[in-house]
């Protein structure tokens, strides 16, 4: 029984700074965390929303790689409680294109080669998107094998927005929402929020906020845990959480229109198809559509129906394939 008690005391102990709202701004900008046979990854850049830059992905790739043969599992989550991680810092990529130490040379490739090692990686990877979760965000966790979402999580792939596209994966999952879900929040940049976002298909769990802390001790207070440990732990969580119980999911009475009004063989196509709908709906899809751009538009329905007959890796490829020439547009540096 002492024993127990002392273990319980060392995990607390190393719990603690992990949930520290206000850790100091001279800590890098991932904080990478060991507690016993789990890692941790703490995006810490609150005051920019936690949006991924290149010094982040440099310090998280190579310890993640050690750590899917060192641990039993990891965690990944955001500093604060407004973000997991609002996307990438584009700011920076735009202003030095063109450039010869350009940074969209090498940070969307290594942005992609992170992905990719999220998807591939053979131990639970547990991200906790209590926040705004878009972008780059989204690629820190939906390819992971559990993604546990709060009453504060705000989902989106606001890309064509900003002319660029749904990248990170964005090929490889969306197309596999279900239905033309996909196709809609790619080219629309629609928000879902909360449970919405697990009735989408994008989070695999839910936890209310106010216990995403809870959450987190039980995971890494579990000893040298099996899968379904960990899987039992996030189950007892996500039938617990109460925020919006019982509520349908908030698409539902537009998924027939959204089936409809998104399938064609073109984005021309969709756009006919939501003027013949021509419900309030559809007006208010037309004039989002008609504020992205045009480019991106296309860029991303083809990348979407190309991607769901693809791999992940495969669907990285050709995302990079597409960003080493969009980036350096004139649509991507005025949507910035």
């Amino acid at each position: 029984m002492l024993c127990h008690v002392r273990t319980f005391i060392r995990v607390q102990s190393v719990l603690r700074p992990l949930h520290s709202r206000t850790m100091a701004a001279s800590l890098p900008v991932a904080i990478l965390q060991e507690v016993g046979d789990k890692g941790v990854i703490t995006l810490n850049r609150p005051k920019a929303l936690n949006a991924l830059n290149h010094d982040m992905i440099q310090l998280i790739h190579p310890r993640l790689k050690e750590w899917e043969s060192t641990k039993s599992m990891v965690i990944i989550k955001g500093m604060g409680e407004k973000a997991f991680c609002a996307g990438g810092d584009v700011r920076a990529i735009v202003e030095t294109a063109g450039q010869p130490n350009a940074i969209g040379e090498y940070f969307f490739r290594d942005e992609y080669i992170l992905n990719c090692l999220i998807g591939t990686l053979h131990i639970p990877y547990i991200a906790l998107i209590d926040g705004i979760t878009m972008g780059g965000g989204v690629g820190l966790s939906v390819h992971g094998q559990y993604r546990v979402a709060t009453e504060r999580t705000v989902f989106a792939m606001p890309e064509t927005g900003i002319g660029l596209f749904p990248d990170v994966g964005g090929s490889h999952f969306l197309p596999r929402l279900g239905g033309r879900l996909g196709m809609f929040l790619a080219l629309t940049g629609h928000r879902l929020k909360g449970r919405d976002v697990l009735k989408a298909g994008i989070a695999t769990h839910v936890c209310d906020g106010a216990r995403i802390e809870e959450l987190e001790e039980s995971l890494l207070s579990l000893q040298s845990p099996y899968p379904e440990d960990i899987a039992a732990v996030l189950e007892k969580f996500h039938e617990e959480s109460t925020f919006n119980k019982g509520e349908p999911f908030s698409l539902q009475s537009v998924l027939p229109k959204i089936q409809s009004c998104f399938t064609g063989a073109s984005v021309e196509e969709i756009f006919g198809n939501l003027e013949k709908n021509g419900s309030e709906w559809a007006e208010k899809q037309l004039k989002i559509l008609k504020k992205m751009s045009p480019t991106s538009l296309k860029v991303t329905f083809e990348q979407l129906e190309r991607g769901t007959h693809l791999t992940l890796q495969e669907c990285l490829a050709m995302e990079y394939r597409i960003v080493k020439r969009i980036y350096k547009g004139h649509d991507f540096s005025e949507g910035d």
